[in-house]
């Protein structure tokens, strides 16, 4: 009968890369029943690699996408307890900062400085703004 030290041994190097889905299914699988291996053992080898492998298969497959603008300032103003008059400084007056918000003015790359400097917002988030049209405001009748 072979010891669990052998048969990981004989295992760690049968990893191979991940190159489809029931390859990443498989790798997933190891991983999971890797979990408590102890770091500088063979089997915490094996997870390193496993783990490494799986990331780099999720990057090219499931490539996560910034956030728009808006989508980021939101975030932020959630994350930090920001209200609409802690952006003012950046962006400008109140009804200035609620157009940006509902996506009806674009971000001037004054804003976008100011809103990366002062509160850390990604600026490849900023500038990734919507292509939607904006609003055309209606001419006021007398």
């Amino acid at each position: 009968m072979q010891s669990t030290h052998k048969r990981f041994e004989r295992k760690a190097l049968d990893i191979k890369p991940i190159r489809t889905k029931a390859d990443y299914r498989a790798a997933l699988k190891d991983v999971e029943s890797l979990m408590a291996a102890k770091a500088n053992t063979p089997e915490g080898d094996r997870l390193d690699v496993l783990v490494t492998l799986i990331e780099a298969y999720e990057r090219a497959h499931f490539p996560m996408d910034l956030p728009d603008a808006v989508d980021a300032i939101k975030f932020r103003m959630e994350q930090s307890g920001l209200s609409v008059k802690d952006l003012e400084p950046v962006i400008g007056r109140k009804n200035r900062v609620y157009e940006v918000l509902s996506r009806r003015r674009a971000l001037t790359l004054r804003m976008i400085e100011g809103l990366h400097s002062k509160f850390g917002i990604p600026a490849e988030s900023l500038l990734k703004q919507r292509t939607t049209k904006m609003p055309i405001p209606r001419a006021k009748r007398s």
